[in-house]
């Protein structure tokens, strides 16, 4: 326990100090998580939004693959991008294996699906809500999904929030992709597993501190933002 209890302390100095070492992972776990989800909220939006309003020949496949990829492992996304990524994978002239890049792109797989497929859910319910108005107000399908899309914003800020939660906590994904080198591509999930194997518990314990103040955020600003969705609508 006292062992625990000076890890715990230790910890605690490295968050309040501001040490450089914990900063620069912390900065670079946000930039790489961060930058998935915009990413992935470029592409999910329209594309969730589009499967809502459009029926097409093989929609009911792609909501399936949708769906399917919402729950696909991390370390399956982090394989997938190591083969197109590795020298003999067809983008293996780009040089972006272990790189933050490679792990912006195995994060914005994971994401993507997840923010996609919400959105549908959200669109979808607000089109079957709205369609006959505006077909008596003769707006189609293309001038309808920037409306539709700004109704739901408070639900989709919390389906990005959850994107940015599932970003953040990955762990095997990032791992593969990026190879945890040191100043380069280490980030919070990856140090955690790394110090702590090497005992380093006040630096793993310190970043564990700050991930969990990370997602502890990421909840209360979601549940704020339900409420208030809930309220307006009320």
């Amino acid at each position: 326990m006292p062992e625990n209890d000076n890890a715990f302390q230790a910890a605690l100095s490295l968050i309040l100090s501001l040490d450089p070492v914990l900063l620069g992972i912390v900065t670079l776990s946000l930039q790489v998580s961060l930058s998935a989800v915009l990413v992935g909220a470029l592409i999910g939006l329209p594309l969730g939004a589009a499967l809502a309003l459009w029926h097409f020949p093989g929609r009911g496949l792609a909501v399936t693959l949708l769906n399917a990829f919402m729950g696909l492992p991390p370390v399956v996304a982090g394989l997938m991008i190591y083969l197109l990524l590795s020298r003999a994978g067809p983008l293996g002239s780009l040089g972006l294996l272990f790189t933050p890049t490679a792990m912006i792109i195995a994060q914005t797989l994971l994401v993507l699906p997840i923010i996609a497929a919400l959105t549908r859910d959200h669109i979808g319910a607000l089109w079957e809500e709205y369609r006959e108005q505006l077909h008596s107000l003769r707006i189609g399908r293309v001038r309808a999904m920037p409306g539709l899309l700004w109704d739901a914003r408070f639900a989709l800020m919390t389906v990005i929030l959850a994107g940015f939660g599932r970003a953040s906590a990955e762990v095997g994904a990032v791992l593969i992709v990026g190879g945890n080198i040191d100043g380069v591509t280490r980030v919070m999930t990856t140090a955690i597993a790394l110090e702590t194997s090497k005992g380093n518990l006040a630096l793993a314990l310190g970043l564990g501190l700050v991930l969990l103040g990370l997602v502890a955020l990421v909840n209360g600003t979601a549940y704020v933002i339900g409420e208030r969705a809930r309220r307006r609508l009320g």
